[in-house]
């Protein structure tokens, strides 16, 4: 038995989007539990671990945010191969090798198989590499496989994960939830995938409207697994100095700037395209073709005068 789970803080944006998702991808015997967000979601998920636990026959646990939606029919199929090998924590669309903090999207992308959709300017779809390889063949560098960390909109926990491992609810409300739990599978030993489940994000264009939540987290996760991961942090026996809190302060400052930098790039493109449609709309309209004639004539003269 497959266990949806979500932590809920906009029910229309979970009727609208994940549970539309889930009764999609859903079996005759699939459970779901949408989950108030208990103050924070390393909460909301550790009550969905543990009420997922008390099923004997559970298979996997799917946590995905209310504004994520399956849309793969064979959803349910992949996680169950994707787990097939019992050395599998947890699985999930989007993931990154050599990621050094909680930004993982400046580590190498592997693989990402969905499609961001927005609602500003007009709205829009910014498909992912790996979203739809028949129209569009990924990468050479894109596979599914073994990676260091998840985009946490979506992640599969296996059994072993759900009985054995929790979100850790000290280092804040919501950011670094996926960063972390992935160092935690890999330091049990067990792997971080990707698989090819096709979703789809329902997110504004606005990447990181916390800065410094999302600063805060992220020092707090470098201090937290500092040493004990190759890259991330400093070696053990260096010393704890006021140097090396500056130093963290401000290279999550500058991954937290750098996120902010592609959300307002991604906008002003999103505006660009907006206007590109106003302009066909307006072209391709009868009073623009019954004009034509006169722009025309007014141009000839303005050449003339001059």
């Amino acid at each position: 038995m497959i266990v949806f789970g979500c932590a809920v803080t906009q029910p229309e944006a979970y009727e609208r989007w994940a549970a539309r998702g889930i009764a999609r991808a859903s079996e005759p015997d699939t459970v779901v539990y949408p989950n108030s967000s208990a103050g924070s979601i390393f909460r909301a998920y550790n009550l969905l671990l543990e009420t997922a636990a008390a099923h004997d026959d559970l298979e996997a646990l799917v946590l995905l945010h209310q504004d994520v939606e399956i849309v793969d029919q064979e959803f349910c199929h992949k996680v169950r191969a994707a787990l097939s090998n019992p050395e599998v924590g947890v699985v999930g669309c989007v993931g990154a090798l050599g990621a050094r903090s909680m930004a993982w999207w400046e580590g190498a992308v592997t693989w990402a198989s969905f499609t961001h959709r927005y609602y500003e300017h007009g709205g829009g779809e910014l498909p992912a590499f790996a979203m739809d390889s028949d129209q569009a063949p990924p990468p050479p560098y894109a596979r599914t496989g073994e990676v260091d960390t998840l985009d946490g909109f979506l992640m599969v926990l296996s059994p072993w994960s759900v009985r054995n491992l929790r979100f850790d609810e000290a280092l804040g409300r919501f950011h670094g939830y996926d960063f972390d739990f992935c160092l935690q599978v890999r330091e049990a030993g067990k792997k971080v995938i990707t698989a090819d489940l096709k979703v789809v994000h329902h997110h504004s264009l606005e990447l990181l409207d916390d800065p410094e939540g999302w600063v805060e987290a992220n020092i707090r996760i470098t201090e937290k697994w500092e040493g004990r991961f190759p890259g991330l942090g400093s070696q053990p026996g260096s010393g704890e100095d006021d140097w090396k809190a500056r130093a963290r302060r401000a290279e999550s400052e500058a991954a937290a700037a750098r996120t902010i930098r592609i959300s307002a790039q991604m906008k002003a493109s999103a505006r660009e395209r907006e206007l590109q449609r106003e302009l066909d709309s307006m072209r391709l309209s009868l009073s623009w073709r019954v004009t034509a004639p006169l722009r025309r004539l007014a141009l000839r003269l303005r050449a003339q005068r001059r």
